[in-house]
């Protein structure tokens, strides 16, 4: 393939939707990974082939180190390549640290951490002997502050900012890059929960005055993933509207 591959875990819904349509715009080939989201997954993979952009779909479980090493095989000889891997996936919970069980506790280090570890390695595996590749990392600002009642959440947030920054000293050399994004409140179905006070204190707390969108964080990972980022390595940009400064 001419066009550079760039596959999205959790690229089904939200924030991953977003990135999955600018990426397909910019001429990217995109393999969209899902798990649960079935229905919109199958609903974004017929409203992009229907413009014509070069996307697939897997469904795979990237806490399951089998299910990714077949994705990534999968798109290694679909698309010929892969240049881009964006580690998007990841669920939140709101719950009192007191009241965190080991079941809780298991699924969010499994999906949001080790999810990310899976891809990471089995696609620098790729990348590496290729001595190209570019990776980003989906974070939070609450990896970066802290939330209150989301303490697991947080922790695996944090988690990610870590290892994006040793990873890319390691994978250098390789001329890998590794960044993480750091988004801050983004109007997506994880504020559902929220009432319309709770929503208005937030955009309130916010410099800017307003939340933020899928597209927002999108853009960014584009210019990530460009030529115009390419001395950008082992960081973490947080677009939050100056919520956390």
């Amino acid at each position: 393939m001419i066009n550079k591959t760039v596959l999205i875990t959790g690229g089904a819904r939200g924030i991953g939707k977003a990135m999955s349509e600018a990426f397909a715009k910019e001429g990217y080939n995109v393999l969209i990974n899902f798990n649960k989201s079935e229905d919109e997954a199958n609903e974004l993979y017929t409203k992009l082939s229907e413009k014509n952009f070069y996307v697939k779909l897997f469904k795979a479980d990237v806490s399951n180190r089998v299910e990714v090493e077949n994705m990534i095989d999968y798109c290694v000889k679909e698309f010929g390549g892969l240049d881009v891997l964006v580690n998007n996936a990841g669920i939140s919970q709101d719950k009192l640290f007191t009241d965190i069980t080991d079941e809780d506790w298991d699924r969010m280090m499994n999906i949001n951490l080790k999810g990310c570890f899976y891809c990471s390695q089995v696609a620098l595996k790729y990348m590496i002997s290729e001595k190209k590749g570019n990776i980003i990392n989906i974070s939070s600002i609450w990896g970066i502050s802290g939330a209150s009642c989301e303490v697991h959440y947080s922790i695996t947030k944090a988690g990610i900012i870590g290892m994006t920054k040793a990873l890319a000293k390691e994978v250098g050399p390789s001329n890998i890059r590794i960044n993480s994004i750091a988004p801050g409140v983004i109007n997506t179905d994880m504020l559902s929960e929220y009432n319309s006070e709770d929503i208005n204190v937030l955009v309130e707390e916010t410099p800017l005055m307003r939340l933020g969108t899928p597209d927002d964080i999108a853009n960014c990972a584009i210019f990530l993933a460009s030529d115009k980022s390419n001395f950008i390595t082992g960081q973490v940009i947080s677009p939050n509207g100056g919520f956390v400064i």
